[in-house]
């Protein structure tokens, strides 16, 4: 029987406290049959996350620079597994998720990731998240916009193209599965997914929210110099 890939799972936090615990329990009781880490990335979170964090993480590293793009950087270098998945400290995985991404890596695949689905009960969540998932697929046919909130890949071909690009305060995720599609396919899987808190959506308001995101998306492909001055709200 062939064996299991070494994976590593990195989860980017600031200021997570209300979220990170029930995300990192779930990481924990994956079914996956072959060795995994945790790694938790913190960018100097001042409440209770690092002390929630440490109870289930392999381990915890502290991150000075500011960006997500630079805590899930920092947690690459500390990793050991020959993939890297990277999740938001807000989501929270079925038992199934590594199993399921793992089993993507076929000869050509370098990355994979799975559908989003918010943590809710409302039905105008569910169809803003529907509407990102059309776009996602349909991206992968030639250059994938992939989200950072679930994601994977293959260590040697993260490393070719030096991880996320730390510059940008927006889009980086995209950014990162357009250029490492370069080596290889980026799928995504139906046998599994992933819960995204919606607390973005709720605080901005959907029109809001979709115009922003919109807005964002649109300065990345103009210039990445405009996606480098955006300020990005963090909403906790």
């Amino acid at each position: 029987m062939k064996k299991l890939p070494f994976v590593s799972v990195i989860v980017p936090t600031l200021n997570e406290e209300k979220y990170i615990e029930n995300c990192l329990k779930a990481l924990r009781a994956q079914d996956y049959e072959g060795k995994y880490e945790i790694i938790v990335a913190d960018g100097l979170s001042e409440d209770k996350t690092v002390e929630k964090a440490k109870k289930y993480a392999d381990k915890v590293v502290s991150v000075k620079k500011k960006g997500i793009g630079a805590g899930r950087n920092a947690g690459a270098k500390e990793a050991k597994g020959e993939i890297f998945v990277f999740v938001d400290a807000d989501t929270i995985a079925p038992f199934n998720l590594l199993t399921e991404l793992v089993k993507c890596f076929k000869k050509g695949v370098v990355g994979a990731t799975c559908p989003i689905l918010p943590l809710s009960d409302n039905m105008s969540e569910f169809v803003f998240y529907w509407f990102y998932d059309k776009f996602m697929r349909s991206s992968l046919k030639e250059k994938p916009k992939v989200a950072g909130i679930c994601c994977a890949y293959k260590r040697d071909a993260f490393e070719k193209v030096k991880g996320f690009d730390e510059k940008l305060k927006v889009c980086e995720d995209f950014d990162l599965s357009e250029r490492i599609s370069k080596f290889g396919k980026i799928v995504c899987t139906d046998s599994t997914f992933i819960l995204a808190s919606p607390r973005r959506i709720r605080k901005w308001g959907k029109t809001k929210a979709a115009m922003k995101y919109i807005k964002f998306y649109l300065n990345y492909l103009l210039d990445n110099k405009l996606a480098e001055k955006i300020e990005y709200e963090l909403v906790r």
